[in-house]
């Protein structure tokens, strides 16, 4: 498999009860802090993929429990993506948590039409990224 696709670092398994996550971001440093802040949270990331393309194929294939997507990417973006797993009965119920640097109020209005559970702009911090995670893990509401 693509090693682009590999979460980077920890070779260990998830841990029991894990959330499984798909994070998707065609920039490898986030992708990387994405990744880092999942496994903070006590995710598990199952694909970390570097377009929306393969973020798709991946969350239709892998049915994460939640799937942390950038908005701008190349082959499909966030909200495409987004609308797309909301549209299929066997995606439909998977997290959602979109991440953009666009983050004036029309921009997160689009993100949870498109059927996004929780929008958070870029730059994030890590601490941030790691509640919003839980909060979805858990079901609960997230600002």
């Amino acid at each position: 498999m693509d090693p682009a696709l590999h979460s980077p670092g920890g070779s260990a398994g998830p841990a029991p009860g894990a959330i499984r996550v798909l994070v998707a971001d065609d920039e490898d440093d986030i992708r990387a802090l994405v990744c880092l802040a999942v496994r903070k949270a006590g995710g598990h990331v199952v694909v970390a993929a570097p377009n929306g393309t393969t973020a798709l194929a991946a969350a239709r294939a892998q049915l994460p429990d939640l799937a942390v997507l950038d908005v701008s990417m190349p082959g499909a973006t966030g909200l495409e993506i987004c609308t797309a797993l909301r549209a299929t009965p066997a995606t439909a119920g998977i997290r959602i948590l979109l991440l953009s640097a666009g983050a004036s109020p029309d921009e997160v209005t689009r993100g949870l039409a498109a059927g996004a559970d929780a929008y958070l702009p870029k730059p994030f911090t890590v601490a941030g990224l790691v509640r919003q995670v839980r909060a979805l893990a858990a079901g609960e509401p997230v600002a």
